[in-house]
């Protein structure tokens, strides 16, 4: 039995690929395995896998656009079914794939009568439309309006400042996420102390990458973050030199480090650009939340507990494990008072 323990113990982690769909041009499915691990570290990974998988994995969207003799983004164009607001919404939609870092240009002028898709840009050599048929707007009339696009790679979700913006130049809230959603569970097998674990991962990315791809990068993301903490060694950090009191850190001043108090948030100023997955919702939550467009604290502190039941298959559940994660991590509560938002 020592015997079998100990060839178990010394197995290399692999991983396995079960499955791997396409289900839509925009919705790639994948089902990985990985074992062995030892008891606690499949969770260690998958908690970090769904976190990375989201955030540090870089995608590629349309930033800004550029209308001829357009002042306002309500304003619309003589010809145009939409307004351009519509159509900066309907752009923010647009999947694309990008080979370089650099920001690119690229231009969409079209004659109507016409409805217009993402297939009607011209897009640089590095960038292409995942799904070609992604609607724009609709040309009604025989006018050929030109704009001109920004696209850049990045990660996360980039909520743009519409001041300072002139000329007809719009800029449009990115959407830097190609994996749309990651789930993992864990089970034993062996018995006793040469139980083991495996983890099972799930990942549907937009289609500008694989499952495959997403789960690569996201590991590289993982390995390189920690990297700075190989080089910390002992006795090397200077103390901060102030006036406080310090005698409650184990009645020495020299272990007070230069970082200070990096576990209290500053009263009054939370990072409201903050994405939602740092609550640590459950699925069904996290999921709603996404399908209404609440992406950063800022976004759900908008809602008040009210208008949070509105939200489509959310429920008093759900509310309340989201005001309990808001207070824990952030000490912030949803207002009481409705605001109005419509879910």
């Amino acid at each position: 039995m020592l015997k079998n323990e100990t060839s178990l113990s010394i197995q290399a982690i692999q991983w396995k690929c079960l499955e791997s769909k396409t289900e839509g041009k925009r919705l790639h499915h994948g089902r990985f395995v990985v074992s062995p691990f030892k008891r606690g570290q499949a969770s260690t990974v998958g908690i970090a896998m769904r976190r990375a998988l989201p955030q540090e994995v870089g995608g590629t969207s349309i930033t800004r656009a550029k209308f001829c003799e357009v002042v306002h983004e309500y304003s619309t164009i003589t010809g145009i079914q939409e307004t351009i607001h519509d159509a900066l919404v309907n752009s923010k939609e647009i999947v694309l794939r990008s080979d370089s870092n650099d920001i690119q240009e690229a231009f969409l002028s079209v004659t109507g009568p016409k409805e217009v898709t993402a297939g009607d840009i011209s897009l640089p050599p590095c960038v292409k439309t995942i799904d070609n048929s992604q609607y724009i707007a609709t040309i009604t009339q025989p006018v050929s309006p030109n704009i001109e696009l920004k696209i850049e790679k990045d990660c996360g979700y980039r909520i743009e400042n519409s001041n300072g913006y002139r000329d007809g130049e719009f800029p449009i809230d990115a959407i830097f996420m190609p994996v749309q959603n990651v789930n993992y569970s864990i089970h034993l097998f062996g018995n006793g102390v040469a139980a083991q674990e495996i983890s099972f991962i799930e990942i549907w990315t937009n289609g500008s990458l694989t499952p495959h791809e997403a789960l690569s990068e996201a590991s590289e993301k993982l390995i390189d973050l920690p990297t700075p903490f190989l080089d910390v060694k002992c006795g090397v950090v200077s103390p901060i030199e102030d006036d406080e009191d310090s005698s409650d850190l184990t009645g020495s001043p020299s272990l007070r480090l230069r970082f200070g108090n990096v576990n209290k948030l500053e009263e009054g100023k939370l990072p409201e650009n903050t994405f939602v997955d740092q609550l640590e919702l459950p699925a069904r939550a996290f999921n709603c939340l996404k399908r209404a467009e609440i992406h950063t604290i800022g976004d759900l502190l908008n809602y008040s507990r009210e208008d949070s039941s509105k939200i489509r298959n959310f429920g008093q559940k759900s509310v309340d494990q989201v005001s309990k994660a808001l207070w824990d991590r952030f000490a912030k509560e949803l207002p009481n008072k409705k605001l109005g938002v419509n879910p």
